[in-house]
């Protein structure tokens, strides 16, 4: 119980020291140990990566999980040490929802079959950003996380060590200059002409105290002097080692760089095949359209006999005079029909437009070859 009441009152009285040590510095009352300059950058520098990593992994946190009950689920199941429950992803959830009405209103019909396959895309969608989510997290997103309560935690913790032996330095040095200006006030020539001996006792006692406390404050000086230095030198080495942290950072930059690109081109691709799957499925809103042109033709004509259509012949149709444009093919197209031209991505064919046409398609020829081409796959140029 003693020991513990004299380890408290000395706590007490150091902390003490420091604060009225920190509160002369503030007043400009008291002198203050500066560091070097070389020092001085290595703090600031510290504190730039500490700053922009922490705002970077704040919002890498909101780009991998944009819902805020989720983070606070993910955190509570980490802190019980426990594995969070894998979660759907809202693509995932779409495409489900779209398959199960696509069986709902009958594969058989058009709107239900295409229910069904951007069902399927938006699953292998949802897949794609659930592997990017895994990655992203392991190679980006946790060594941010690592450095954040990892190392810059001793970092931290060592310079606020720094800092109190600073101050105890710093306090040693001031108790020193008051002894030694006290020495030489008690150590000024006595008046032997004194009719009062006792008093000159006095004054020789004195001194020889004040010399005893000038050799206890230079002892306390060169211990805290060693500590300082022995602790500047291992904050030095921590905060030299924030290059090593660059370092590291760079290299799940690139990765995660590589896992964003990955999973954009994939997504990409996903879309391309169903683009492409999709535009060989009958337009059911043209068709709808196309026969209640016919319809209301033969009523409006009185006609009794079917509606009869002009179909389009592809080798009748002659270019205009004015008018061709070149065009880039953007993707593969595989023709419906005899009437339509395949394409191939990235050539080149001369296309142009002809009266009653749909707005959607166009003429395309490429040496010999003629028909029809849908526009969407086309870049046309000057």
């Amino acid at each position: 119980m003693d020991f513990n009441v004299k380890k408290l009152a000395s706590g007490a009285g150091l902390f003490f020291t420091r604060a009225v040590q920190f509160t002369g510095e503030k007043l400009g009352q008291a002198e203050k140990t500066e560091l070097d300059a070389h020092f001085e950058n290595l703090l600031i520098r510290a504190d730039c990566t500490k700053n922009w990593t922490e705002k970077i992994y704040r919002q890498s946190e909101v780009l991998l999980q944009p819902n805020p009950s989720a983070r606070i689920e993910e955190f509570l199941y980490e802190k019980l040490d426990r594995k969070a429950p894998s979660r759907i992803t809202n693509a995932e959830l779409l495409g489900q929802y779209m398959q199960d009405a696509g069986k709902e209103f009958d594969l058989g019909t058009p709107y239900g079959s295409t229910l069904m396959k951007v069902g399927e895309c938006e699953k292998r969608l949802g897949a794609a950003e659930r592997e990017f989510l895994q990655t992203s997290a392991i190679s980006f997103h946790t060594p941010l996380r690592n450095f954040l309560e990892g190392d810059w935690r001793t970092i931290s913790k060592e310079r606020r060590l720094l800092e109190n032996l600073r101050l105890d330095l710093d306090a040693c040095k001031a108790r020193l200059k008051k002894a030694k200006a006290a020495e030489a006030k008690a150590a000024m020539a006595p008046d032997f002409q004194e009719t009062r001996p006792r008093n000159y006792v006095l004054s020789v006692s004195a001194s020889a105290l004040w010399s005893e406390e000038v050799e206890k404050a230079e002892h306390e000086l060169r211990v805290a002097q060693t500590e300082f230095d022995r602790q500047a030198e291992i904050t030095r080495l921590l905060l030299e080692g924030i290059s090593s942290t660059h370092v590291n950072h760079l290299r799940c930059l690139h990765e995660f760089v590589e896992a964003q690109a990955a999973y954009y081109k994939q997504c990409h691709l996903h879309m391309q095949e169903l683009q492409n799957e999709l535009s060989r499925v009958p337009n059911a809103f043209a068709l709808n359209s196309s026969h209640s042109m016919v319809t209301a033709g033969s009523q409006a004509e009185g006609a009794s006999s079917p509606a009869e259509t002009d179909t389009l012949k592809i080798e009748e149709v002659q270019p205009p005079a004015t008018g061709t444009r070149k065009a880039k093919v953007l993707y593969d197209y595989d023709a419906a029909d005899s009437s339509e031209l395949s394409l191939l991505a990235d050539e080149l064919i001369t296309v142009y437009t002809v009266p009653g046409m749909d707005s959607d398609w166009l003429i395309g020829e490429r040496g010999n070859q003629k028909g029809k081409v849908p526009v969407t796959y086309l870049e046309l140029l000057s």
